[in-house]
């Protein structure tokens, strides 16, 4: 009976088997929050970044998107206000 299987060593490869199945789901949901969490605190960061690089009234610009929040950019001079 060489080559054969007993079914106590079928079982024991079909319990290996769903415990690896049942940790790869495991990891793969906690890889998932994991990257939401991360792409939104990214999203934070570059939100916060983006506000803290504006200019400020009489500061350097070149288009209104580089002055700070209620300021323009004149395009004579330069400079937001």
């Amino acid at each position: 009976m060489k080559g054969q299987l007993s079914a106590e060593m079928l079982i024991l490869i079909a319990v290996v088997i769903a415990v690896i199945a049942i940790a790869a789901t495991q990891l793969l949901q906690t890889a998932e929050k994991s990257s939401d969490e991360i792409d939104k605190r990214s999203d934070d960061i570059l939100e916060t970044t983006e506000k803290s690089m504006k200019s400020g009234l009489g500061e350097a610009c070149s288009s209104d998107s580089n002055c700070a929040e209620g300021l323009t950019c004149n395009l004579q001079t330069y400079a937001c206000e």
